[in-house]
């Protein structure tokens, strides 16, 4: 972003506490950490109920910020040093509202696409894979990991240039109009789905909901606008009925990466299988997890006949075919080749965190998944480890799952009925809620001898540390707030 303080102050409806030296001085950056000031950045103010951003406004302002944003007045000591400095102050009364404000003056000057994802599961691989589909094409911005809330999503928009042609802003929600309410200042071109799942349904009560809340972006594209979404997951119809995009304009998009995409095609109706498409065939893995396939496709303006190419990917699992698809169409959409695209796929890196494969010390294996967790995405992880080639144990250390409200019992239980079908040696469950997939497991016939209940991941570490040996492989899965990472961390070291 690029503002003039005074362009700043009357973006956000602020007035100065303190006034700038120059109204004209430029700001480029924005923080609300004090710790990653960069010279001429615009520090936000953000009050907590911990930590309140106020008080780091003058160290802010010493490491180079040329301005505060503030929502009440600050201590005279930091507002003398901040004077001193030169640095301006511009109170609002509400910080967090401001950076929505900005975001939204700022999307006004951007020049490029700007393309908005959601999903159940898969939202952060898929904007990772479309970002390096993209990159291939020309300039791209995206949302940094995860930061996908109401802090992250404007920011993402405020980091990209006037000029980039690319803007992939990742969309979480947890609730109906949330997804609303961000596309007001985002207002993408392009909108991708990834799936509707189980993932938030503690507040929206069933998938169908989940698909109405999903269906917001959608909803906000413009007539001209292209939609992307799933065809292999049984909530598209839902999703395509809230969004009503042929009436609007909107161009929609299929993709398909699962082993019975052709067949899935075969059986569309004349209409559909006259929409632009990616699919899959020829699907396997190999002896490390990782999908080979022939990315198929047609229908896209500039391809008058089907095209078909090889990809392999360093993602593992079955379920990063349908990632990847979904960027392909956006790659295709763009007017990419097959073989850029294909390449640029087969370039994409594993995020930390997310199927990351560490080789211990101890000769063993850790595939460290351990950043989030929810029904589906623990299939899609279990599955991906049942199919790794492992020469000793498979060891699978899955915690609770979070904001599934009543429905938790139950889909615990289903995780561990399906953890019980994929060949594992050892099953530790940490977490109250985890107990049901123990519970599940051995229901579905997993001896109880190789189930573990464990409270935390220290005890969950001292239980692998037991069972572990060179040629073993290890699975870490949960919610993040679980903390399990501290297990994958315990292990490599």
């Amino acid at each position: 972003m690029r503002f003039t303080i005074d362009e700043a102050a009357r973006a956000t409806g602020g007035s100065f506490s303190i006034d700038p030296v120059s109204d004209q001085t430029e700001i480029t950056s924005l923080t609300w950490d004090s710790r990653s000031v960069e010279p001429g950045a615009l520090y936000v103010a953000l009050p907590g109920e911990r930590v309140d951003g106020h008080a780091f406004a003058a160290s802010a302002v010493a490491a180079g910020a040329a301005c505060v944003l503030a929502q009440h007045e600050l201590d005279q000591a930091s507002a003398d040093q901040i004077a001193a400095a030169g640095a301006a102050v511009i109170q609002v009364p509400d910080t967090q509202a401001a950076i929505t404000a900005l975001a939204r003056a700022w999307r006004d000057r951007l020049e490029g696409r700007v393309i908005g994802i959601t999903g159940s599961t898969g939202k952060t691989t898929t904007k990772n894979l479309v970002r390096d589909v993209l990159a291939a094409a020309g300039s791209v911005c995206a949302t940094k990991g995860n930061q996908n809330n109401e802090l992250g999503v404007p920011n993402t928009v405020l980091t990209a240039q006037a000029d980039t042609r690319n803007v992939i802003v990742e969309m979480g929600m947890r609730g109906l109009h949330q997804l609303e309410e961000l596309c007001g200042f985002v207002r993408p071109q392009w909108g991708l789905v990834t799936n509707v799942g189980e993932s938030h349904i503690e507040l929206l009560g069933s998938r169908e909901n989940i698909a109405r809340a999903k269906a917001e972006l959608l909803e906000a594209l413009p007539t001209g606008g292209m939609a992307f979404v799933n065809a292999a997951n049984d909530m598209t119809p839902k999703l395509l009925e809230f969004a009503d995009l042929d009436s609007r304009g909107v161009t929609c998009v299929l993709y398909d990466g699962t082993a019975q995409a052709a067949e899935r095609r075969a059986a569309l109706s004349a209409a559909d299988a006259a929409r632009p498409a990616v699919w899959s065939e020829d699907v396997r893995l190999d002896a490390a997890g990782c999908p080979r396939f022939a990315l198929c496709a047609c229908g896209f303006d500039g391809m008058p006949e089907p095209v078909r190419v090889e990809c392999a990917l360093e993602l593992r699992g079955m379920h990063n075919v349908s990632n990847a698809c979904s960027a392909a169409a956006v790659g295709f959409a763009a007017g990419m080749e097959a073989a850029e695209v294909a390449a640029a796929l087969s370039g994409a890196k594993p995020e930390a965190g997310r199927q990351e494969v560490i080789e211990a010390p101890g000769g063993f294996t850790v595939i460290n998944d351990a950043y989030n967790a929810n029904p589906d995405s623990m299939r899609a992880s279990l599955s991906t480890f049942a199919a790794l080639d492992v020469a000793g144990a498979r060891i699978a250390v899955l915690g609770d799952m979070g904001e599934l409200g009543s429905f938790a019992p139950q889909l615990h239980e289903e995780v561990g009925a399906f953890a019980a079908e994929c060949g594992l040696d050892r099953l530790v469950c940490v977490g109250q809620l985890a107990q049901g997939i123990a519970a599940g497991a051995q229901k579905a016939g997993m001896p109880a001898d190789r189930i573990a209940m464990v409270a935390d991941g220290a005890a969950a570490l001292a239980d692998v540390r037991e069972h572990v040996a060179s040629g073993s492989a290890v699975l870490v899965k949960a919610s993040h707030f679980m903390a399990l990472e501290k297990v994958v961390e315990g292990l490599v070291e």
